[in-house]
């Protein structure tokens, strides 16, 4: 696994090169420390800065490359990840407000759209990894983002909890939400989603990685809060999809912005597998259509 922790010389920096850190050390994964200077002032300050992370990760037992470049970040960081393949991408992000649609730096949110490799938002204090919630829509499209939380949960010795949550149907309907709250009659059900969540915890266990799935009714962004803070977890995974078109950009949908706004612990942008569209992308977060 190759590892790329990036650092403008900021606090918010040394919550990546920390967290980064602890991931890059349990996954034995290369590691490159990114320092990024916008001004040619900056660059002495970035670099004592760098050395300072550099002495933390080593620490840790990682030896990390360190690399130094001028310009505009979220540029930067896409040359850097186009130049050289990496599995992870590690930033950090302020707070910045808690109105309109960005909480956080706007240049979080730019990075995780432009560069194609998974992007880890550290945020909160994270003193363990032992507990994983995966968003999922119970779809294919997120497999990819199922490998690689599971290699990562292997390597630190973390469970993972499988948690789709599903729209209040009418009350007519009230049957259907009791089959699907009682998670054991959804899995034997036979239905797409009952067999794809199977399929999913199977493929985690099979890396060791204790799974388990939970089923949620009503807003999307309140019942994974609400699953957040009942389970108490320390990484949550969410998803993105490669944009239809000769663009290389990636669509981050309305749920993985709520969850980067008002998470207080690190989330995981996982990319899906294939180019989806925006269909895709909409099935990948919030599971299949009911009719």
């Amino acid at each position: 696994m190759r590892i790329l922790i990036c650092s403008d010389g900021m606090p918010a920096a040394d919550n990546a090169t920390r967290i980064g850190g602890r991931l890059a050390a349990a996954c034995r994964a290369e590691t490159t420390l990114l320092g990024i200077a916008e001004q040619p002032r900056d660059e002495e300050p970035l670099r004592q800065a760098l050395a300072a992370q550099a002495e933390s990760l080593r620490a840790q037992g990682v030896a990390p490359e360190i690399v130094v470049r001028a310009g505009e970040p979220v540029r930067q960081i896409l040359e850097q990840t186009s130049t050289t393949t990496y599995d992870l991408v590690v930033i950090g992000a302020r707070h910045t407000g808690a109105t309109g649609l960005y909480w956080r730096s706007e240049r979080t949110y730019e990075v995780i759209k432009a560069i194609p490799p998974p992007v880890l938002v550290a945020l909160g204090e994270c003193d363990k990894l032992k507990r994983f919630l995966v968003c999922t829509g119970g779809k294919k499209y997120i497999d990819e983002a199922l490998r690689l939380t599971g290699k990562i949960a292997a390597a630190v010795g973390a469970s993972i909890t499988l948690l789709h949550v599903m729209a209040e149907p009418p009350a007519i309907y009230a049957d259907l939400v009791q089959l699907e709250e009682d998670v054991d009659q959804l899995l034997s059900s036979g239905s797409e989603l009952g067999q794809n969540l199977v399929a999913e915890k199977k493929d985690l266990e099979a890396l060791g990685v204790k799974a388990e799935i939970r089923v949620r009714h009503g807003n999307v962004v309140e019942q994974v809060f609400a699953e957040v803070q009942a389970g108490d977890y320390d990484l949550i995974v969410t998803g993105s999809s490669r944009a239809r078109g000769p663009l290389r950009h990636y669509i981050m949908g309305d749920l993985t912005r709520s969850i980067l706004n008002q998470a207080e612990c690190p989330v995981l942008v996982a990319r899906s597998e294939t180019t989806t569209g925006v269909l895709g992308w909409l099935r990948l977060l919030f599971g299949s259509k009911r009719t």
